[in-house]
């Protein structure tokens, strides 16, 4: 059994350990101490990394009572060695887990939830419950654990006998059985629980609900705690300038800007299609009774190709081939009144590196191919 460190002190950077075992497995070396500072995986809480003497632990578990580093080098058995974490991962993972019990315990003492799943990620932590939320919800939650936060509570960690456990209200995920550690931030969570945690609720610092979406039989929460939290306020802040900046309005403005935006490009949107399709049946005009047409368009929307196809092929008389986009590459539309296009196409596709298809009377897709490439296949096609 290794002695566990990281459970006696959790701000513990640095120890001295005694090699019992160094083995090689699948290219890694899994070093055994007699004790470590080094957190396996478990819990949602990822595990820690840093080094022993300059070797470089990549991973941690635990199995059967035993503390297993995956490291990229050898180390001596017998030898004591210096272990050294990377304090920068693991306080992130302290302020992350540290605050997900605040919230958690707050949300479901208010709601009458259990929380589900927990994960921390490389960017955000996730936390599932099994309850809808609103958002005002989710903002009373905010609020409620961010006061806590600052008030500054104080961790109390307790290892309580099966009676006392027994005469205990705690979260728990899971059956438990053996010891059971016990993590309690007075007044707002009381939870069975293996990870490393902040000394007190203000080195948490600020907690943010980033999202909240429903999620099987509740909802999935997206938090971020500490510098997490900071680095996202800042990016979402840096963004706003930039917004603001491009939209000339004030930061605190930027939303009731983009609506004019979304206004005025709306009434554009409408004039350019009232000019389009004006432009369109003058083309389709022009070409009345000219039995079978080629054209080949500029680029436009698949809407607008499949407009003109249709507005020329019932004034042409014939079939309809238009294609829209610039030299090397064209989507196409191609209509004909009681044809059968399929054989077409086929050739089309094969002969200008395309793919697309549909009815008998109607085909669409696209080709990598020029303009005079597109003309020759249907002067062939004519001749």
């Amino acid at each position: 059994m290794t002695e566990k460190l990281y459970y006696e002190d959790a701000l513990l950077r640095e120890f001295t350990g005694v090699v019992v075992d160094c083995r090689e497995e699948k290219g890694q070396w899994v070093v055994v101490l007699d004790r470590t500072a080094f957190y396996p995986e478990g819990g949602g809480q990822p595990a820690d990394h840093g080094s022993l003497d300059g070797v470089n632990v990549v991973d941690v578990r635990e199995k059967n009572g035993e503390i297993l580093h995956l490291c990229d080098g050898k180390v001596q058995i017998g030898e004591s060695v210096s272990g050294r974490i990377d304090w920068s991962r693991r306080f992130d993972f302290m302020q992350q887990h540290s605050g997900e019990h605040i919230v958690s315990g707050i949300l479901c003492e208010k709601f009458g939830c259990d929380n589900v799943g927990f994960h921390i990620g490389h960017e955000l932590v996730t936390i599932d419950f099994n309850a809808e939320l609103s958002t005002a919800d989710v903002a009373f939650v905010e609020k409620a654990a961010n006061q806590y936060i600052w008030e500054d509570h104080t961790l109390r960690i307790d290892w309580p006998s099966p009676t006392q456990l027994e005469a205990l209200e705690y979260r728990s995920k899971k059956a438990l059985s053996g010891p059971v550690r016990i993590v309690s931030w007075p007044g707002a969570d009381c939870c069975a629980c293996c990870g490393t945690h902040v000394r007190s609720s203000g080195q948490v610092g600020i907690v943010k609900l980033i999202s909240c979406q429903r999620f099987r039989d509740g909802v999935r929460i997206e938090m971020a705690a500490g510098a997490r939290a900071l680095q996202w306020v800042n990016q979402i802040a840096g963004q706003n300038t930039r917004v603001s900046q491009l939209l000339s309005a004030k930061p605190g403005e930027t939303a009731a800007a983009v609506e004019r935006l979304q206004k005025e490009l709306y009434a554009l949107r409408g004039r350019v299609a009232e000019l389009e399709e004006r432009d369109f049946i003058r083309k389709a005009e022009e070409l009345a009774g000219s039995g079978s047409v080629l054209l080949i368009e500029g680029t436009m929307s698949g809407e607008s190709l499949r407009k003109l196809c249709g507005l020329v092929k019932e004034k042409c008389g014939g079939r309809c081939a238009v294609f829209a986009g610039t030299n090397g590459g064209y989507q196409y539309a191609i209509a004909e009144d009681g044809g059968d296009l399929h054989g077409l196409t086929r050739k089309l596709n094969g002969a200008l590196n395309g793919r697309g298809g549909g009815k008998p009377a109607f085909v669409q897709g696209s080709v990598q191919a020029g303009a005079e490439d597109i003309r020759a296949f249907f002067q062939g096609e004519t001749a």
